[in-house]
């Protein structure tokens, strides 16, 4: 009697075990959190000592963060349209703020294809690509997206004012709250922060409950913010140029200046506080343990370098953005990584199909980075190509190519012979354009060569 019970008991933690080997890991929730126009150096984590984002810090010292993360268009529109679909322009076509997706194109973007796997998606925010009639609500279980830019003060039910970064917060933790623990979930959480209010005098609105924010920190101007960089360009560059007009709005004076970044850096910090509520969130219900979360940067942004604001060309501070990725799966060794490969906005939507475990359309263009924060080394990317196609006419369009030691922009308006040849190894400042110079002809000429070899293989 005796042995039949221990024969039963052992029976019964065998049929335990074998369940507890077997089961399935439950698919990972994703969270991406995109913010417009932050540079990759707008993070205390990337070394800025005067910005405060304690939350981006945290996220960085308990996940991956990449130093060489990249947008391939530097104009709001068309990187999101790549995120989405994890393609360059070049291939997705869309190169304006009214053209959507095609029907069929758009059930290729990672939202769609998590949506087939089972995923519950939300979207919200700035979305950015398309006009709001064509934008995929029904797609979405969760969509609080705004149509163009958006403004930064709204009222609340009580008619009491509410910036803009808090709503979004809120209507994440909405759907935090209303699909949390009903299956595996992607949140897209688009902040409009710190892009500025187009139109507005003040230029940079962010939330009064930061007034106080650096209040008495003066900050020092970039190294080539001086008007004399600005007068380096040919004349075909600096006519009636978008990026000028704003200079004068943002930084014209020291006091405009000033203002800006201050402005600026506390639009993000309103961001780095809704982080925080989104993180406590999945801690207090037991959702960060799965819970993926990624940060990153629709494209740079100019702080007067170059006698510039805003983006759209091929420097630097327009395309460098940051990125971080924390994974809960790794392993404390793995925590507070560094990597300098680099990594684009197209490989966003290939990585978030990458945890979740769904395959990856031979569309994309994009490769998963997952690899890369599991210090798997091998094979990966020294160049890409940049594209800047947007037809405006205070904004030449351009293109060219990145690598680690050159960056070549051939510009397609005006005056189409106009070129920049950076030798950013020696030059990081990109100040000498060499693309006159009589010895790097024979660089410039390989460089055109394999910008026009790109534009074949990425059609």
């Amino acid at each position: 009697m005796i042995m039949r019970k221990l024969v039963f008991l052992i029976l019964i933690i065998n049929a335990f075990l074998y369940v507890g080997c077997t089961e399935k890991k439950a698919p990972s929730n994703i969270i991406f959190l995109l913010t417009d126009d932050q540079r990759w150096d707008a993070m205390g984590c990337a070394g800025n000592p005067y910005i405060v984002t304690p939350n981006m810090d945290q996220l960085a010292r308990e996940g991956v963060m990449f130093t060489k993360a990249y947008v391939t268009t530097p104009i709001c529109a068309i990187s999101r349209a790549s995120i989405l679909s994890g393609q360059y322009a070049w291939r997705h076509g869309i190169e304006d703020f009214s053209t959507h997706f095609t029907d069929s194109a758009y059930q290729f973007t990672y939202p769609m294809l998590l949506k087939k796997a089972g995923y519950h998606i939300g979207f919200i925010g700035k979305y950015g690509v398309g006009k709001e009639e064509d934008f995929p609500v029904k797609e979405y279980d969760y969509w609080r997206c705004f149509p163009g830019q958006g403004y930064y003060w709204h009222k609340d039910s009580l008619g009491r004012d509410i910036h803009l970064t808090q709503i979004i917060g809120r209507q994440a933790l909405e759907f935090l709250n209303e699909y949390g623990n009903k299956g595996p979930f992607c949140l897209s959480v688009s902040f409009k922060a710190p892009h500025s209010q187009d139109g507005d005098p003040r230029q940079f609105l962010y939330d009064s409950a930061y007034e106080d924010l650096y209040r008495n920190l003066l900050f020092p101007m970039s190294a080539t913010a001086d008007s004399f960089y600005w007068y380096t360009f040919p004349e075909s560059f600096r006519e009636n140029n978008e990026g000028r007009i704003r200079w004068k709005i943002r930084f014209e004076t020291p006091e405009k200046y000033q203002t800006s970044l201050a402005g600026y850096y506390r639009l993000i910090y309103g961001v780095d506080v809704q982080i925080a509520k989104i993180r406590s969130y999945l801690k207090d219900h037991h959702l960060d343990k799965n819970t993926v979360i990624l940060l990153m940067g629709d494209n740079g942004f100019y702080l007067g370098e170059h006698g510039l604001a805003g983006k759209w060309y091929g420097h630097e501070e327009s395309l460098r953005v940051p990125l971080i990725i924390y994974d809960p799966a790794l392993q404390n060794d793995r925590r507070k990584a560094k990597r300098n490969e680099y990594v684009l906005n197209i490989d966003i939507a290939p990585t978030i199909l990458d945890y979740a475990e769904v395959e990856i359309p031979a569309a994309m263009q994009g490769k998963s980075i997952k690899k890369l924060i599991y210090g798997q080394t091998g094979s990966w990317r020294n160049e890409f190509m940049i594209e800047h196609r947007f037809k405006y006419k205070t904004i030449p369009r351009s293109e060219g190519v990145v690598n680690k030691e050159w960056r070549y922009v051939h510009f397609l308006d005006r005056d189409t012979t106009y070129e920049w040849l950076y030798d950013v190894k020696n030059d990081p400042f990109e100040i000498n354009n060499l693309a006159k110079d009589p010895s790097r002809q024979e660089m410039k000429n390989e460089l055109r060569k394999r910008l026009q070899q790109m534009k074949r293989e990425y059609k």
